[in-house]
């Protein structure tokens, strides 16, 4: 399998990633892009997706949030979703200078937070041709607020207040937790599973991964909502995979969701939870998500 690191800019930050060839290609052909979700870097299975779409005639271009793994950007461990959905943007135009890419045929892969940008980037991006979502966050306003408790919501309302004060002042940026082993202790993703996934990911796969997040990151979180977009992202294909038992973004947002978007589109409800799609689940999402690139692009 071949594979080249890649750079490129996004509004003057460096972003940088790989570009998986298709194998034994000739001449232009499709390209999925793809970033990954909350907090997470590259080498956390984004690798093992691009390997099965790159075998199977799909150029990949795999890359780096801003602020996270080897993308630059200040400050680090920042996750603004619009700069990630830009980021995203900036991505396609680089691969529609690539002399692989043909233009006109070019999908969005995104999974969890970035599950959400491919939603968001099918509707306002005319050059997607094919979108795939996958355990995608849908609401992150009533995200928050199924993994918050409501007693403690108005004291995390002042928290944010508080930190956008401080770095008013110059101050930096108050840092929290990915995740806790206590899922009770203040964390950005309360739940055991994604405890076991990001550590147990980060030190298999990821030692760059780091366990903070800016706490604005979740001020960001709550103020973003991918299901605004989802009813216009039509006539661009929509592939929505939520997990049959997803605790961290709630299965039964994505299944309402669905309903509100508008033909082509297609369900498929993977088995497990929330990280099953990565590992137990992976023959079943890859190829699901491959079948729909190649169908439509």
């Amino acid at each position: 399998m071949s594979r080249r690191d890649i750079e490129f800019t996004s509004e003057g930050t460096t972003l940088r990633g790989w570009f998986y060839p298709a194998d034994n290609a000739n001449g232009k052909l499709p390209t999925v892009v793809m970033a990954h979700g909350f907090s997470a870097v590259k080498e956390m299975y984004l690798d093992r997706y691009a390997e099965h779409f790159a075998a199977n005639g799909l150029n990949v271009l795999v890359h780096d949030n801003k602020s996270f793994g080897d993308s630059d950007g200040l400050p680090r461990q920042e996750i603004d979703p619009w700069l990630q959905v830009r980021g995203y943007r900036d991505a396609i135009t680089y691969a529609c200078t690539m002399e692989e890419t043909d233009p006109s045929r070019i999908g969005v892969w995104g999974s969890s937070f970035s599950g959400g940008h491919a939603i968001v980037l099918g509707a306002i991006d005319s050059r997607v041709k094919a979108v795939v979502s996958q355990v995608p966050l849908i609401n992150g306003y009533e995200n928050l607020r199924a993994l918050v408790r409501p007693d403690f919501i108005d004291g995390l309302r002042a928290s944010f207040d508080e930190d956008r004060l401080n770095r008013f002042r110059g101050e930096e940026p108050v840092m929290v937790p990915v995740v806790d082993e206590d899922p009770l202790a203040s964390s950005a993703l309360p739940t055991p599973d994604s405890y076991e996934w990001f550590t147990k990911t980060g030190e298999t796969r990821a030692p760059n991964w780091r366990n903070e997040v800016t706490q604005r990151s979740l001020e960001y979180l709550s103020e973003y909502i991918p299901e605004s977009f989802i009813d216009k992202v039509s006539p661009t294909p929509l592939l929505l995979m939520p997990a049959e038992n997803d605790v961290l973004a709630p299965t039964r947002f994505a299944i309402a969701a669905y309903e509100k978007a508008f033909e082509p589109k297609k369900m498929i409800i993977l088995p497990g939870g929330h990280f099953d799609a990565y590992v137990d689940a992976f023959e079943l999402s890859s190829g699901e998500a491959l079948a729909w690139f190649q169908n439509q692009l």
